[in-house]
């Protein structure tokens, strides 16, 4: 999954379509994200010896995942992202057999995998 715990997304269909927000949760099985002030829904809450006041509570619920693309501070939308494999010398490569190829004999010992924007080349 390319969406992370804090990272800005924007909602792409559904009822909140266009709007922007952080992300609280992810569910890696069922393929669903909360995002802060999107999918609002009203529960009613019966009383109980811990809350003695009931009544309509509004919390976040789940949206799909495939719903949601990051959000592009500069191009102000979501954007697709791609993973890329950045070296010690700050060249992307786009496959770890690539990157390794790349560097010959002497290949470092990390290369770092980074979600891109290849619009833009913003990493996030």
């Amino acid at each position: 999954m390319y969406i992370k715990t804090n990272d800005l997304v924007q909602v792409v269909a559904g009822k909140d379509k266009g709007k922007t927000g952080k992300v609280v949760r992810i569910d890696r099985t069922a393929g669903k994200v909360i995002v802060e002030g999107i999918n609002i829904v009203k529960r009613h809450k019966r009383p109980n010896a811990v809350d003695q006041q009931g009544g309509i509570v509004e919390k976040a619920a789940f949206i799909s995942i495939s719903n949601v693309m990051l959000y592009s501070e500069k191009l102000q939308r979501g954007v697709r992202v791609s993973y890329r494999y950045v070296g010690a010398s700050g060249e992307y490569h786009a496959s770890l057999k690539a990157a390794k190829d790349s560097f010959g004999t002497q290949a470092p010992e990390r290369l770092k995998k980074v979600r891109m924007c290849l619009k833009t080349g913003e990493v996030f």
